[in-house]
C-alpha cells in the first residue's frame, strides 16, 4: 500500500530519511519541506569557508533541490515553512515564502527534523547592535563573510566556547583578526574535563586570542561596538558571534500537543516515534538516552542525526530497527590540536553520582624513533567493575583514532582492562608496538587488580596543605621545569639504595613526569613495606591542570605576535646555532636533550630545538629561567614548537614579547623595585603615584607586596574557614576599604580623602592600580605572607604574579631605585 510521508526539515537527518525511504520503497509519496533555500548542506563546514580553508562555497552544498529530486524521485519544496501540525487531521499547514501562499498537506507518516536553533538570550542593547551574528546555516555564513569584508573588521568577539565558538575562533585568527573568546564557565569545550581543556587554553593563548573565562556578556553598548561583561570589563568589537549554544527547535511539536522532555526536546521511544502515532522525530530536536547512564540528554551532533534518519525510514517500512542511546562521540580541531571524546566526562559522572576511576597517560602518537611523533594526553574513565564510562584525548595526531577505538569497545561492552588485548595495526609511522589504547588497558588492569593505588591531580593541593609526604623520583635536570612545593627528591635510579630515608609510618605520594616511572617506584616501595600512592598522569597532568590563562587587553592579533619574536645574531664563529631535533621524545626527553647539548656549548652560543609536545613551550621557559640561560625565541611552526636558546646571558637579547612568568621579578639598572608592607590608604596611594611615574619615565617597575600590603591587591571577598576566616573579618575586604595611617577616625578620614580626590579628579585607588598595570608595572604578591594571613589568589587582581622574598632580594642589586613602604 502506497504511503504519503511528509518530512519537516531538509538538512542532515531529514535528507537522510528521505533518501533511505525512497531506497526502501519506490512507490511511496515522499514530500520534504525546507523553510530555507538549501537542503543537505554541510553545516559543520561553515566556519571553515568563512576562514578560507574551504575555498569554494559550492563545496558545502552536498545536494541541490533539483539534483536530489531527480535522483530519488522526491517532492522537495524549499522556501516552504511548516507553520502548524494537526495530529487529528494528519495534516500540516505550509507557507511558501516566495509566493506567500499558505496551504495544507496531509500525511500518513510525519517526520519532524527541525533541528536546533541558536540560543540568543535577552541581552541589553542587542536590538540596536548591527554587528551581531549567529551561525547555523548558509545565509548566516554569507552574512558574516560579507560583513567582515565590507566593514574591514579587525577585532572580533565570540561569545561561547563550544564547538562553533572554537571553530570560529580559529578561522577568524587565520584571517588575521584580533579575537576575544568569552566563556561563562571555567573552561572551553564542555564535553571534556578541565585538565584536558587546560591544554586547549594554553594553545589558544599561544595564538594570542584573548581568552576570557568565568565571565559573561552583560550588555551591548555603542550599537554593538563595545561589550560590557558581568565583571565590568569592557571589550571593543567590530563583529560579535553569538555561539552560546543551541536549543531544540520544537515549537511546532509543542503547539501540536506532542510530548516534550529535557529542555523542550521532543520525547521519542527507541523507534523514534512521539507520543502521537505515525509522528516521528529525529536529530537535534529530540531527547536521547545517555549510553552510559541511561538518563535523558541532548546531544546535537551530526552522526546521531544521520543514523536516526536511516532508522526512522526502516521503522516506517516495517523493518525491526531501534535507536537505543547516544555515546556522544565527537572531535574538534583547535589550531594545531585535536580534541576528541566519547561517553561521559568526569563532571557528568560526579553529577550523576556514578562511581568511577580515572587514568591519565601521555604516550606518543606513533613510535618515537620515527619522525613526526607527538604526545597525546589520554584520559579513561571506568567503573569499579571495569565498565568503560568515557574517554578523552588531546594532541596533534592520532587522537581521534584512539577515541574511535575506545568508542567501539564501549559499544560492544568491553571492560577497561580488556583494552590491553585489542590487536591494533602497528608500524612505526602509525603506532607503537603497545598502542596508547593498549597502554590504557594495562594501566586499568593495574588499578583494578590493586597493583597500585593512585591519587588524582585534584587531590594534590589539599594533601600538600596537610603536609603529606610527596616523593619526586625524576632526575635533577627535570626539576627546573617545575615541581611540587616541599616535595622530597630521590631519583628513581637511586631509590633502592636510599629507602632508609623514607618514612614507613605515613603514606608516600610518589610522582614523576607522566606517571610511568611513578608506577615503577610505587611497585618497588610497596614490595618493601611502604604504603604508596602514585599521582595519576604525573606532574605533567598536575601542571597542565594548573595552567594560568593570560589576560590580554588591546593586544595585536597572535599570529603576528607568535611569529615575530626578536632574534639575536651570532657575533663569533663560536656562536653558530646548533640544531637539535627533540620531536617524538617522551617527556622528559626534550629537556634532557637540551641540557646535554647546552652542557657542551660555549657561553653565548645558540641552540635551536624543535619539539612536538606543545607543553615544551612552558617547560623550556621555566628551564631557561631556572638555569640562567636565555630564551630568544619560543614559537609554533606548523605542528611543532621551535625554541632558540643562548647559553648564559652575556651576549643574548632576551625575548621581549613573552607572556608574564609566574613568581619571577625582573629589574635592571633602569628599573625600580618597591616593597609595600603597609596596608594604609595614604601609603598605597603614594606607592601607585611613584610606581606609575617611574613606569611613565620608561623604568621597569616591580612592586613586591607583603603582609598588610597584600590588602591593596584585593579585588573581591571570598568565603573562608578557620583562621583564614578570622583574618578576613579583621582585614579590609578590598582596596576601597583601606584605612588611613593617621586621622583615620573610624573610617571617616578615608571617606574625606576619597571625597577630596573625587573633587580634584584624582582616580580612586583601584583605578590607579589598573592603570599602573597597563603602564607595565608588575605586581608581585608574597606567597609566604599569603599563606600566613590566609589570603587566596582568587581574592587578588587577575594580573598579580606570585613569588618569594628571595626573588626580590636578588633583584634589588640590579635596580637603581629601591623603596620600602
Amino acid at each position: 500500500m502506497t504511503k504519503k510521508i511528509v518530512i519537516i526539515g531538509g538538512v542532515a537527518g531529514g535528507a537522510t530519511a528521505a533518501t533511505r525511504l525512497r531506497r526502501l520503497n519506490e512507490t511511496d509519496e515522499i514530500i520534504l519541506f525546507e523553510k530555507g533555500e538549501y537542503i543537505s548542506f554541510a553545516n559543520c563546514g561553515l566556519p571553515y569557508h568563512i576562514g578560507g580553508t574551504i575555498k569554494n562555497r559550492e563545496d558545502l552544498l552536498l545536494q541541490t533541490v533539483a539534483g536530489m529530486s531527480s535522483q530519488y524521485g522526491l517532492d522537495i519544496r524549499n522556501f516552504s515553512e511548516v507553520t502548524a501540525i494537526d495530529p487529528m487531521k494528519k495534516s500540516v499547514r505550509v507557507t511558501n515564502h516566495q509566493t506567500k501562499e499558505s496551504y495544507e498537506e496531509t500525511f500518513d507518516s510525519l517526520i519532524i527534523s527541525t533541528g536546533a536553533k541558536a540560543i540568543v538570550p535577552p541581552i541589553d542593547g542587542l536590538e540596536t547592535a548591527k554587528n551581531v551574528f549567529s551561525l547555523r546555516n548558509i545565509p548566516d555564513m554569507d552574512q558574516i563573510k560579507n560583513y567582515i569584508q565590507q566593514q574591514q573588521v579587525k577585532e572580533v568577539a565570540i561569545v561561547g566556547g563550544g564547538f562553533i565558538g572554537l571553530e570560529m575562533m580559529e578561522n577568524l585568527v587565520d584571517l588575521g583578526l584580533q579575537v576575544h573568546l568569552i566563556e561563562m564557565s571555567k573552561q572551553v569545550m564542555p564535553n571534556i574535563d578541565f585538565e584536558l581543556a587546560q591544554i586547549l587554553h594554553a594553545q589558544i593563548d599561544l595564538h594570542g586570542v584573548d581568552l576570557i573565562l568565568e565571565d559573561g556578556l552583560k550588555a551591548f553598548q555603542q550599537e554593538g561596538q563595545q561589550l560590557l561583561l558581568n565583571s565590568g570589563r569592557k571589550i571593543s568589537s567590530d563583529l560579535t558571534i553569538l555561539a552560546i549554544g543551541v536549543a531544540p527547535e520544537s515549537t511546532l511539536a509543542k503547539e501540536a500537543g506532542i510530548e516534550l522532555g529535557l529542555r523542550g526536546a521532543i520525547k521519542v521511544n527507541q523507534q523514534l516515534e512521539t507520543n502521537i502515532p505515525d509522528i516521528y522525530a529525529i536529530g537535534d530536536v529530540i531527547e536521547v538516552s545517555d549510553f552510559v547512564s541511561g538518563t535523558p540528554t541532548l546531544i546535537p551532533l551530526a552522526w546521531p542525526a544521520n543514523r536516526q534518519g536511516r532508522l526512522v525510514a526502516d521503522v516506517i517500512n516495517g523493518i525491526d530497527a531501534s535507536y537505543p542511546a547516544t555515546q556522544g562521540t565527537s572531535v574538534a580541531k583547535i589550531f594545531e590540536l585535536t580534541a576528541a571524546s566519547t561517553g561521559d566526562s568526569e563532571k557528568t559522572l560526579q553529577r550523576l553520582e556514578i562511581p568511577y576511576q580515572t587514568i591519565h597517560i601521555h604516550p606518543n602518537s606513533h613510535a618515537g624513533y620515527y619522525p613526526g611523533a607527538s604526545p597525546i594526553a589520554l584520559k579513561l574513565l571506568f567503573g569499579p567493575d571495569g565498565k568503560i564510562l568515557g574517554a578523552q584525548g588531546v594532541g596533534t595526531a592520532g587522537v581521534e583514532k584512539r577515541i574511535d577505538v575506545i568508542a567501539t569497545a564501549m559499544k560492544f561492552g568491553a571492560k577497561a582492562d580488556e583494552l590491553a588485548g585489542i590487536e591494533l595495526a602497528y608500524a612505526p609511522p602509525y603506532s607503537s608496538a603497545k598502542d596508547p589504547v593498549n597502554m590504557l588497558g594495562y594501566t586499568a588492569d593495574n588499578l583494578l587488580t590493586k597493583r597500585v593505588e593512585t591519587i588524582s591531580w585534584q587531590e594534590v593541593d589539599e594533601l600538600l596543605q596537610n603536609d603529606a609526604y610527596f616523593l619526586d623520583i625524576r632526575e635533577d635536570f627535570e626539576l627546573a621545569t617545575g615541581k611540587l612545593a616541599n616535595s622530597h627528591f630521590i631519583p628513581l635510579s637511586q631509590l633502592r639504595q636510599r629507602m632508609s630515608e623514607l618514612p614507613k609510618e605515613q603514606t608516600i605520594y610518589v610522582y614523576c613526569q607522566v606517571g610511568l616511572r611513578g608506577y615503577n617506584a610505587a611497585r618497588i616501595l610497596m614490595q618493601n613495606g611502604f604504603h604508596v600512592k602514585n599521582i595519576d598522569g604525573g606532574y605533567k597532568t598536575y601542571k597542565q591542570a594548573h595552567y594560568q590563562v593570560k589576560r590580554r587587553e588591546n593586544t595585536p592579533s597572535a599570529p603576528q605576535a607568535i611569529a615575530t619574536a626578536p632574534t639575536a645574531t651570532a657575533k663569533t664563529e663560536a656562536s653558530a646555532t646548533i640544531q637539535v631535533d627533540a620531536c617524538g621524545l617522551q617527556c622528559p626527553g626534550p629537556i634532557l636533550k637540551v641540557k646535554e647539548t647546552i652542557d657542551q656549548m660555549e657561553n653565548g652560543q645558540q641552540l635551536e630545538v624543535q619539539a612536538s609536545d606543545f607543553g615544551f613551550v612552558a617547560d623550556i621557559e621555566a628551564w631557561c629561567k631556572n638555569t640562567g640561560n636565555t630564551l630568544l625565541e619560543n614559537q609554533i611552526q606548523g605542528s611543532k614548537v621551535t625554541a632558540r636558546i643562548a647559553k648564559g646571558t652575556a651576549d643574548a637579547t632576551p625575548l621581549t614579547n613573552k607572556l608574564p612568568e609566574e613568581g619571577v621579578l625582573h629589574a635592571t639598572k633602569d628599573g625600580a623595585t618597591m616593597v609595600v608592607f603597609s596596608g594604609n590608604l595614604d601609603k598605597a596611594l603614594a606607592s601607585m603615584i611613584i610606581a606609575s611615574g617611574a613606569a611613565a619615565m620608561g623604568k621597569q617597575v616591580t612592586i613586591f607586596f607583603t603582609f598588610w600590603g597584600l590588602n591593596i591587591l584585593k579585588k573581591q571577598k571570598i568565603e573562608k574557614r578557620g583562621l583564614a576566616k578570622l583574618f578576613d573579618v579583621m582585614l579590609p575586604s578590598n582596596a576601597n576599604k583601606l584605612p588611613l595611617s593617621n586621622m583615620n577616625m573610624g573610617g571617616l578620614g578615608s571617606k574625606m580623602i576619597k571625597g577630596v580626590m573625587k573633587q580634584k579628579n584624582v582616580d580612586p585607588l583601584p583605578v590607579m592600580i589598573e592603570k599602573a598595570n597597563k603602564l607595565g608595572v608588575k605586581f608581585v604578591a608574597c606567597t609566604m605572607s599569603m599563606d600566613i594571613m590566609g589570603i587566596d589568589r582568587a581574592e587578588l587582581f587577575d594580573f598579580v604574579e606570585y613569588g618569594g622574598v628571595a626573588t626580590y632580594l636578588g633583584d634589588t642589586t640590579n635596580s637603581d631605585l629601591n623603596l620600602f613602604i
